[in-house]
């Protein structure tokens, strides 16, 4: 996002039970062994506000929303976000690590709704504008392993679990079809395989693309 020692902005995008949680921490405790600063937040959330919106998306049945309205809630808590956390931080330095950002309102409410991505995209300007990640790392898993891992987690956050497998796939085919587009900005890493062999392809794309 901007270069002369200001901070950086990686997001971590995916599937339901892809893994995202456990590598924002391990990412987090890297670069900071590297003598960085890093805030670690997630979306919907990651400031008073947001968080307010977060239980209004992520609790309830599956048909509580259709997806134009939840693209205008995840919008209106990513402003916030942004204002409230991730802006100030970025502008004195630190490293932000976001468990989710805009790619996964394209690939929810867009590929899995089937919402028009012209219109997300003029959503995306309005709220936002041009701002966007300097490495989004997605997080690739078979659709079948990450719901059985997100079946096991116990909570309240159930609301997208619950949609059909069909949406799921759509989802998931939609994160590659963005990373496919945006390969300067994207890199699929496969989460498929051990926690310690994926944090180290992790940093490994954050030394090489960044400069960590």
């Amino acid at each position: 996002m901007t270069d002369g020692g200001a901070g950086h902005f990686i997001t971590l995008e995916g599937g339901e039970g892809a893994g995202k949680s456990t590598q924002i921490v391990r990412l987090a405790d890297w670069l900071r062994t590297r003598g960085r600063e890093v805030i670690a937040t997630r979306e919907p959330g990651g400031s008073p506000g947001a968080e307010l919106i977060r239980k209004l998306l992520v609790e309830g049945p599956a048909e509580r929303w259709d997806g134009p309205t939840e693209a205008l809630l995840h919008y209106a808590a990513r402003r916030d976000h942004l204002r409230s956390t991730v802006w100030p931080a970025l502008k004195r330095g630190a490293w932000v690590i976001s468990d989710r950002f805009a790619d996964s309102t394209r690939a929810y409410q867009g590929y899995g709704h089937g919402l028009d991505l012209a219109m997300l995209a003029r959503l995306h300007d309005v709220a936002i504008g041009s701002f966007q990640p300097d490495l989004t790392l997605i997080l690739d898993l078979p659709i079948e392993t990450g719901l059985a891992r997100a079946a096991g987690r116990r909570g309240t956050e159930t609301r997208y679990e619950s949609l059909p497998r069909d949406f799921h796939e759509r989802v998931h085919n939609g994160f590659l079809e963005i990373a496919k587009s945006e390969p300067e900005r994207c890199a699929v890493i496969d989460a498929s395989r051990d926690v310690d062999t994926i944090a180290t392809a992790i940093a490994r794309n954050v030394a090489e693309r960044l400069g960590a």
